[in-house]
């Protein structure tokens, strides 16, 4: 005898179907995703940062050349591998909602467009200060410190812009993610600020030390932190699908 269609045998089925995920992290999924999201742009941050100074001290050397062209080639070539570095950790946890290749590529190019428009601002900035031949007043040096502050904040938009050229086939609603950046440099500017003025509750003997390394923490896990963050609001973009692992269809 056939069986009917609307049989409980095949309506009970129906009902044990994973339901499609609404966010591109799903629930389940968050605290994990944003601990490991968080440690790994915190060890790209630092392992890219010292591959690229090792990198750039040890082409100086062995070439011996003192040129500023050949420094500047050198300093671009060492920030390429920071931030290939930095992204590839990145995409080591994203991969899995989103394409990682494309990933790694948007934010490569976008951080190092941040970094360049960053320096060439605050270069600028600085020579303007020692272009005037009066030593500077407390006032002058706040009101220099303070541009090259917003000029650091603002070029974070290269970095979200770049981002969301991505994240906008995969996700629904992310235009604000063109600002997340700026809000990850604005908040590590505030903090590193508070400690620069705390630093003299650090001994002497350790002080530089500490200050360095406490920003590098700081800024380590505030880029970490906040875009992991904004990625578990992020809902997915039903014309889109997003192709993943076999092992992922069963998020819910």
């Amino acid at each position: 005898m056939q069986t009917h269609s609307n049989s409980p045998n095949r309506l009970a089925s129906a009902n044990k179907q994973p339901k499609p995920r609404k966010f591109l992290i799903p629930r389940s999924q968050r605290q994990k995703f944003f601990f490991q999201f968080t440690l790994m742009t915190a060890i790209g941050w630092v392992v890219g940062g010292i591959a690229s100074i090792a990198l750039e001290k040890m082409i100086l050397q062995h070439l011996f050349l003192e040129s500023q062209t050949l420094s500047i080639l050198v300093r671009c070539l060492s920030n390429i591998v920071f931030a290939l570095i930095f992204a590839v950790d990145q995409a080591v946890v994203l991969y899995r909602y989103l394409p990682g290749y494309q990933w790694i590529f948007a934010t490569s190019v976008g951080w190092l467009i941040a970094n360049g428009v960053s320096t060439a601002w605050i270069n600028n900035i600085s020579s303007i200060a020692s272009s005037f031949n009066e030593t500077l007043s407390s006032e002058q040096i706040f009101i220099l410190g303070f541009l090259s502050a917003i000029a650091y904040v603002i070029s974070g938009i290269w970095l979200g812009i770049s981002q969301w050229l991505v994240l906008r086939r995969y996700t629904a609603s992310a235009w604000w993610w063109n600002f997340l950046p700026s809000l990850c440099f604005f908040l590590i500017t505030i903090l590193v600020w508070l400690l620069f003025l705390g630093q003299n509750f650090i001994p002497q003997a350790n002080r530089n030390f500490v200050f360095n390394w406490s920003g590098q923490a700081i800024t380590a896990i505030i880029l970490g932190a906040i875009p992991a963050i904004g990625l578990c609001t992020l809902k997915i973009n039903l014309p889109h699908k997003i192709k993943i692992k076999d092992e992922n269809s069963k998020l819910l």
